[in-house]
């Protein structure tokens, strides 16, 4: 179990704060287990911190590794349950490229997706969040929020001194370049000093409306943050399916072998349902969270206003990032359904090209069969029987009669180049 402190600064605290600060919140986050374990004391430290603490079957939703996404909310806190779209460890070794792999790498690719729940239990200033032991949501955003730090301005020494003169002793060195006057921050450049002492010159710009990364304001803003990236981590198993996809389609397509992997279709074909399923269940939830969104009271601040706006475009961002995956998963089924109707087709049309083949060279052998037959009648007066040139002259009849055949069905296109 881990805590931080988020509010103008990212801070790791050893253990439950006593209390919280005027300004931020706290995010705890813990394994399924030891949130098992420790459950009587985080009752205890919600309650102090949150003012009220998890219902009973809110608890058993969130110890439920195979709950799926869902919603809830009482008078205190909201409830999200999460599933991700992730590839299992080890999947990238399974192909050695795009195209190349084999029924086995197929069958442990699919085995090896991740769809565990992810918990958050959202109150007014704390966020706990409960996942598996082996989720890397937290190490991600622990250093992703760590970069986000602001850092404070700093001057050179020389710069200082300048500015702690006062603005006659800047002026002057500006004309005489011995100091500079233009003091370069991390993130920021201060304009340069005029009619202002060292208090005002040291204070840096203001966050402005371009400004791209800053530290979630709210509980609710981090999770939709960590909902958004466990939404798009699916971009690595989306390759996963598609070059499994791809190797069992080649395999089913292929006119050189027979196709007998059949089990690892249906795995695969089991595994997409499953994924548009939890897809769906990821939506619903989404939705529900949107619903109740908008039956949150209107904040009067303007900043809370606004911080209520952001919290509204980042759910439908969200939401659209769902509807993209659950098109992909569904688009991957069209295409192993494709595939399937494909190889019986090709099967089908390979068959009735062999019976086609068969069929005509019947028809070729037939009439010969008839001369043949013809000639070996029990008769002594048959034409031809007693000439010397009479064999030569059925031979070349048939013949004649075959390679006409061959012609005409050719004519006909019932044979093939």
């Amino acid at each position: 179990m881990r805590f931080f402190l988020i509010n103008d600064n990212f801070t790791e605290l050893t253990d439950w704060p006593k209390a919280l600060p005027t300004q931020g919140f706290l995010w705890v986050t813990t394994s399924r287990r030891v949130f098992e374990v420790q459950l009587p004391q985080v009752q205890q430290h919600l309650h102090r911190l949150a003012g009220g603490t998890l219902v009973d079957l809110h608890i058993s939703d969130l110890l439920n590794p195979q709950l799926p996404s869902q919603y809830d909310y009482t008078s205190w806190y909201d409830l999200l349950v999460f599933r991700r779209l992730a590839a299992g460890h080890g999947t990238e070794r399974l192909f050695l490229d795009e195209e190349r792999g084999t029924a086995s790498s197929a069958r442990q690719a699919m085995a090896a997706i991740d769809t565990s729940p992810v918990g958050f239990a959202l109150f007014d200033r704390v966020l706990l969040t409960v996942h598996p032991a082996d989720c890397s949501v937290r190490d991600f955003f622990e250093a992703r929020l760590s970069q986000m730090i602001p850092h404070p301005p700093r001057h050179d020494a020389q710069d200082v001194s300048v500015l702690a003169q006062g603005p006659s002793y800047a002026s002057e060195a500006a004309q005489t370049g011995s100091g500079n006057t233009d003091v370069q921050t991390d993130d920021n450049v201060l304009p340069p000093v005029h009619d202002h002492g060292l208090d005002n010159a040291q204070v840096p710009r203001h966050e402005g409306r371009g400004s791209t990364s800053r530290l979630p304001p709210n509980p609710a803003d981090l999770m939709l943050r960590i909902v958004n990236h466990m939404v798009d981590s699916y971009l690595d198993l989306r390759r996963l399916l598609t070059k499994q996809f791809g190797y069992l389609q080649q395999e089913l397509l292929s006119n050189r072998n027979q196709f007998t992997n059949w089990q690892a279709l249906l795995d695969s074909r089991n595994t997409l349902h499953m994924l548009e399923d939890t897809c769906e269940d990821q939506r619903s939830a989404v939705q529900e969270w949107i619903d109740a969104l908008e039956e949150w009271p209107i904040p009067a601040e303007a900043q809370a206003a606004r911080e209520r706006e952001l919290l509204r475009v980042r759910s439908k961002d969200v939401q659209e990032h769902i509807e993209r995956v659950l098109g992909h998963v569904r688009r991957l089924e069209s295409s192993a359904e494709s595939a399937v109707q494909m190889h019986f087709s090709a099967q089908g049309s390979r068959t009735n090209h062999i019976m086609r083949t068969l069929t005509v060279l019947t028809a070729v052998f037939l009439p010969l069969n008839l001369i043949t037959g013809v000639f070996g009648m029990n008769f002594d007066t048959l034409p031809l029987i007693h000439a010397r040139i009479g064999f030569w002259i059925a031979f070349g009849l048939m013949a004649l009669v075959g390679l006409g055949l061959v012609w005409w069905f050719r004519r006909q296109r019932y044979l093939g180049d």
